[in-house]
């Protein structure tokens, strides 16, 4: 236990007309050291997680924090990224100065804009998450690599277009409470099951439904060591975290067994000695819906090929034996890339204090965040506890 977050805040996702990477980062900035009841000019150490890969013309964004409050000018201030974990990856830099005894009060920023990115572009930035050498030229872009996954899983398991209908319903269905979710509208399963005029296939057997959405957001929180922060009003602690780097290629993996992130959970439990059913919770990242079934595999809630059995069974709705993606995950609340990290954590203490509102699981007490960079090349895990 190295580090706990005492203060937090989030932007709605979605298109935020007239609002920028700077504004976004002021926003939540300011709320999260609001609702710790800190001073900015308390802050030992700023990270700021932002993928950008083209969506903003703005790059060397790391001071951009600075903008929020005069206070903050002279911190240390720095940018990490790594794909679509880039968050997480945000997250975990902060703590890491916790542990070191170099900050005892950390802000870290998660932001993306995307939105007013023309679409041909969006689909060559999120390439650059990709092993380009071999991988860009895959139809239908970054979609396009996770409907090959789908295909090459449906050809060793059976068709699992149910399957991946219901994840996507799911959260859909999470998602109507989720006052920061982009679409915040109960599909239904047989919406997201058909073909439609509204719901096309997208790339293999993924439908519109099947991926998550170009989104803008941001999300804060406030990091402090463990003594710093029980003086707070409020202390959710990293039971454990893990982060786990697998090859870039695709070629060079079993890329249906998300080897990564399974050993990243196995870490994290370990490291928190628990097993997976001491969670309440579990915010993993649906990027596309098959990435939440072989997810369902990787975490060890289901043997290999049987993610099915977990949707069948009604283990991860929101009131079953692990709730999966309560907030509605990346599917419904949306995917402004580097915020996405930050956002699950911020959502997952939220529960932990019981203050996380329609999307509140009950006697929430332990929860886990999974978040993942590319096709399961950064992995990264946290285990969160309230311990004030």
């Amino acid at each position: 236990m190295t580090g706990c977050i005492v203060g937090w805040a989030h932007t709605p996702f979605g298109r935020l007309d007239g609002e920028t990477v700077e504004s976004l980062i002021v926003r939540v900035v300011n709320g999260a050291l609001a609702d710790a009841g800190i001073e900015a000019k308390d802050v030992d150490e700023i990270v700021l997680g932002h993928f950008n890969a083209g969506f903003s013309a703005q790059d060397f964004t790391a001071s951009l924090v600075l903008q929020a409050s005069p206070d903050l000018r002279f911190k240390r201030a720095l940018r990490v990224e790594n794909a679509c974990a880039t968050g997480s990856a945000a997250v975990q830099q902060g703590l890491k100065a916790i542990a070191a005894g170099s900050a005892r009060v950390v802000l870290v920023v998660g932001v993306e804009q995307m939105t007013t990115t023309p679409g041909p572009e969006i689909g060559k930035n999120l390439l650059k998450a990709s092993y380009v050498r071999e991988e860009a030229d895959i139809e239908g872009g970054f979609a396009g690599i996770f409907g090959k996954i789908a295909g090459l899983y449906f050809q060793r398991w059976g068709d699992q277009s149910d399957a991946l209908a219901m994840i996507a319903a799911k959260n859909h269905k999470n998602g109507v409470g989720n006052p920061y979710a982009q679409l915040r509208k109960d599909l239904g399963f047989e919406f997201c099951r058909n073909a439609s005029e509204k719901n096309p296939f997208v790339a293999g057997p993924l439908k519109r439904t099947d991926c998550s959405l170009v989104s803008d957001g941001a999300a804060a929180l406030v990091l402090a060591d463990v003594e710093t922060a029980l003086q707070f009003g409020k202390a959710i602690a990293f039971r454990s975290t893990a982060h786990v780097q697998d090859f870039l290629p695709m070629s060079k993996r079993d890329i249906l067994k998300f080897e990564g992130c399974a050993l990243a959970w196995k870490q994290a439990l370990a490291g928190a000695g628990i097993t997976l059913g001491d969670l309440s919770l579990v915010e993993t990242h649906d990027c596309f819906t098959i990435a939440e079934l072989i997810e369902y595999e990787a975490m060890g809630l289901v043997p290999e090929g049987q993610g099915a059995r977990a949707l069948q069974e009604g283990w991860t709705q929101k009131d079953g034996r692990l709730p999966v993606n309560p907030s509605g995950g990346l599917k419904a609340k949306g995917h402004p890339i580097g915020a996405t990290g930050v956002s699950m954590h911020a959502l997952c203490a939220m529960q932990l204090t019981g203050t996380a509102g329609d999307i509140q699981v009950r006697n929430a007490r332990l929860a886990g965040i999974f978040n993942m960079g590319g096709a399961a090349v950064a992995n990264y895990v946290s285990v969160l506890e309230r311990i004030k």
